[in-house]
């Protein structure tokens, strides 16, 4: 009876052990490997944008490296968990998740929130670290936006017109919570998930046209009515003639597309950008890090980092296309729009073929929240991908 016990006891043991290996077997390697990727560029590229600075400022020259090491562990492991999540329990949650992080969003905007680089978008915990919430109310919303458009009605092809309408109420407060902030750029990518989104659920195509018609029609009368900020309008005239205010608005521009291409095909090396090291271009360990790419690793290096955030996109249309079921080909279509709108929004800016909103640049900017977001999003996609269907 022992030795049969004893069997039993072995026989669920080596099971139990070969469910996890296989577990891990299924994960999206390639997928994972090109997040890992970034992040390592990225804290170099952190280091480089922040070195020189600190030691002028009689700081820790390694601090922002140092916080950045230990941001991305912790959000590999958020995104861990998310990922050995059932995603479709998620929809239960889904409601719960919206109003967290649009209860966020008000704190935000209470005597709770603090403005750090003219956006009134942080909520700081002490002991130097702080919080985004906008950050985070991107993941509530793809899931929310799933859960509503993921089955359409009796009769409906797609979703239905109450469907809709209640995507774009839910999708729109948020939105307005953080263009209150103001954060145009966020706002930016709320509208491209949420039209991502619409699209891939199946809604007729004169829904779409009619809300970029409408989108552009609100976007000209906030800019006539002038209820965009000073420095928001300063950005989009800098965007559209960068000689316009070379020393103002433009500066940022200007010297962004120096420090790009200053690095030739093959860079000046990591550590060695005389642009980077000038403190030319503001903020390059954030919004502008695509510069120091640029400087320091040249055409060459730019064009890999680019590469793998394409093969990040890719892999997240390959796991919408084979998911299990509607809910889970939505949230992995409203993580590619976000991560891939994000994307051409950065290097766009910093080319100067779109106009400076402020956005990070998907696992390679320096950031806490950005880089936990982001990473749970990775954490969504994987979750998909372990339970989609077989392919042939």
């Amino acid at each position: 009876m022992t030795a049969g016990l004893g069997g039993v006891r072995g026989y669920g043991t080596r099971r139990s052990w070969l469910d996890r290996t296989a577990v891990l077997r299924r994960f999206d390697w390639t997928l994972i490997g090109a997040v890992f990727v970034l992040a390592f560029v990225g804290a170099l590229l952190v280091r480089s944008a922040t070195y020189d600075g600190l030691i002028e400022q009689g700081k820790d020259p390694e601090g922002y490296f140092k916080r950045q090491l230990l941001n991305l562990p912790i959000g590999f492991a958020l995104g861990c968990m998310v990922a050995l999540l059932d995603y479709r329990l998620l929809r239960a949650y889904a409601p719960i998740l919206y109003g967290v992080a649009s209860v966020g969003l008000v704190a935000v905007l209470s005597p709770l929130g603090e403005t750090i680089n003219g956006s009134h978008s942080w909520i700081v915990l002490g002991g130097g670290f702080q919080v985004q919430p906008s950050e985070f109310a991107k993941v509530g919303l793809v899931v929310l936006l799933a859960m509503i458009l993921q089955e359409p009605r009796d009769g409906e092809v797609g979703p239905g017109v109450r469907d809709i309408l209640l995507a774009l109420v839910l999708a729109g407060i948020p939105a307005a919570l953080i263009m209150l902030q103001p954060d145009l750029g966020t706002t930016l990518v709320f509208i491209a998930v949420l039209l991502g989104m619409l699209a891939v659920s199946g809604v007729r195509k004169r829904w779409l046209f009619g809300l970029v018609g409408g989108g552009l029609a609100a976007a000209f009368s906030v800019f006539f009515f002038g209820l965009l900020k000073p420095y928001q309008v300063a950005r989009f005239t800098a965007f559209i003639d960068p000689s316009a205010d070379p020393r103002g608005a433009g500066y940022n521009a200007q010297q962004a597309r120096i420090a790009v291409g200053s690095g030739g095909f093959s860079g000046k090396g990591l550590f060695n950008g005389e642009q980077t090291a000038g403190h030319f271009v503001p903020e390059q360990q954030t919004d502008f890090i695509f510069t120091v790419a640029g400087e320091e690793l040249g055409f060459l290096g730019s064009v890999v980092i680019v590469g793998l955030l394409g093969v990040v996109l890719w892999r997240g249309l390959r796991i919408a296309v084979q998911a299990a079921d509607m809910f889970g080909t939505l949230v992995a279509a409203g993580v590619v729009c976000w991560l891939g709108f994000q994307t051409f929004e950065n290097v766009g800016m910093t080319l100067g073929i779109m106009p400076i909103t402020g956005l990070p640049l998907p696992f390679v900017s320096y950031g806490g929240s950005a880089t936990f977001a982001n990473l749970i999003a990775l954490g969504l996609l994987q979750a998909v991908h372990l339970r989609c269907r077989p392919v042939d």
